[in-house]
């Protein structure tokens, strides 16, 4: 049980039973992450409930730290103010909510304590192309309906910058010739996909600053399907607002279909398909809801929505065989993971399979595959990929993957730069 003597009144409050009838199941969360001291899933009294506690002393890597700045992308207290706000509750009209606040506790050393719904529904890692498309159908309808018009002194601006700001050429970045030259890369990374994340590397404060200067509004910015699960007939439910803020439309979409396939939801080879139909139930979304801009104008943002991914690139070689899948595919020292904490809400997941009331609802990110790694084996273009299922990908698929979402960010950053001067933009620093 965590911090016994803190959690009693709590636990009374929220449970109506005392601690010692309750039941504290740790849940995993991304060590790297400095805001989050721990989740735990409490089940007492006939009832359940999410523990959430969120801190600012927790030790954590320069990317990953708990920032006082309220306007940071990782201000260490802005999920409680989300919740508590009300703000959490913005996108209900129009299908999307999130978990509903029980209780959000002050505790006398500094930290809080998020006591959130246990959201039974069934999480979108599970879920069929067509329902993660009637989900973003919801996001267009929701972010054209309430626009850039919330603001409030603690949502986070540029979070794009924050999060990539680790994210350099330099000696300290993975792209190093050992890396590309490993049989794993070789084999599964299609040909010039290097010189084209070099590109993207090198055009990276161009991207950032086209990103800026699109039409905004009110954007989750940790939107992927890790954090989402069904909530009934037309509803989803969207966890884990802890980086919630200024966004560009189309942003939320990209790195919704971008860590489909990271995550290993679905097949990269449906990427391209999966992307046409939801950036056009987006669209159809923020026209339902009565907004009129230039449909050009998020296309741009969702193709620049590309350079959030300007860290992933080719493992050291050293890790290759041995790293175990985390949401957003193998880490690497220096390396960024899909965006986001990586909480699981509901206990530990298999990879993609059916959850039900008590399984795997991730809450805030990263979940690990179950099962060791497995080496190496042949993997044909286009081979059936076991994805819903449990247990570990094999090590040449989760490279395959890896390589082909790489390659269809890189035609959506090729896009970007062709679209933005059409549209007024100064061309790229590397040109068309």
């Amino acid at each position: 049980m965590p911090e016994v003597a803190v959690a009693d009144a709590e636990v009374r409050e929220v449970l109506g039973v005392p601690p010692d009838r309750a039941e504290f199941e740790p849940l995993p969360h991304d060590p790297r992450n400095g805001v989050t001291a721990g989740v735990w899933r409490v089940t007492g009294g006939g009832r359940t409930a999410v523990l959430k506690v969120l801190t600012r002393t927790k030790e954590a890597g320069v990317a990953w730290a708990a920032s006082n700045d309220p306007r940071h992308g990782s201000f260490w207290r802005r999920e409680a103010y989300v919740h508590r706000s009300g703000l959490a509750r913005v996108w209900e009209g129009h299908g999307i909510r999130a978990p509903r606040l029980l209780e959000c506790v002050e505790r006398p050393e500094g930290d809080v304590a998020l006591w959130l719904e246990d959201v039974p529904g069934t999480p979108a890692t599970a879920w069929s192309p067509d329902r993660h498309v009637e989900h973003v159908h919801r996001l267009g309808r929701a972010q054209g309906a309430v626009g850039a018009g919330e603001d409030h002194p603690w949502l986070s601006e540029r979070f794009l910058r924050d999060r990539t700001a680790g994210d350099t050429t330099g000696a300290d970045h993975p792209d190093h010739d050992e890396a590309w030259r490993h049989p794993l890369v070789r084999r599964h990374f299609p040909p010039g996909l290097r010189a084209d994340l070099a590109r993207l590397h090198h055009d990276r404060e161009w991207f950032l600053t086209v990103m800026e200067s699109l039409p905004r509004a009110l954007s989750h910015l940790d939107h992927r399907p890790a954090n989402v699960v069904s909530g009934g007939p037309g509803t989803s439910v969207l966890l884990d607002w802890a980086c919630t803020g200024d966004g560009a439309l189309g942003e939320d979409l990209g790195t919704y279909l971008t860590d489909s396939v990271l995550g290993h939801s679905l097949p990269a080879d449906e990427l391209p398909g999966l992307a046409k139909a939801a950036y056009d139930a987006y669209l159809h979304g923020l026209r339902a809801s009565g907004w009129r801009g230039d449909e050009h104008l998020v296309r741009l943002g969702l193709c620049a929505s590309a350079v959030k991914y300007v860290g992933l690139t080719a493992l050291p070689p050293t890790r290759a065989d041995v790293e175990p899948v985390a949401d957003g595919g193998p880490v690497a020292d220096g390396e960024a993971v899909a965006d986001g904490e990586a909480v699981v809400h509901g206990g530990p997941a298999a990879h993609g399979g059916p959850m039900g009331h008590g399984g795997a609802v991730v809450h805030g990110g990263s979940v690990a595959h179950s099962g060791p790694t497995v080496l190496d084996e042949p993997v044909a273009q286009g081979a059936p990929v076991a994805h819903g299922g449990p247990g570990a990908l094999p090590v040449g698929l989760r490279y395959r993957e890896r390589g082909l979402t790489l390659a269809f960010l890189a035609e959506w950053a090729a896009e970007a730069r062709l679209l933005a001067p059409r549209l007024g933009f100064p061309p790229a620093p590397s040109g068309r």
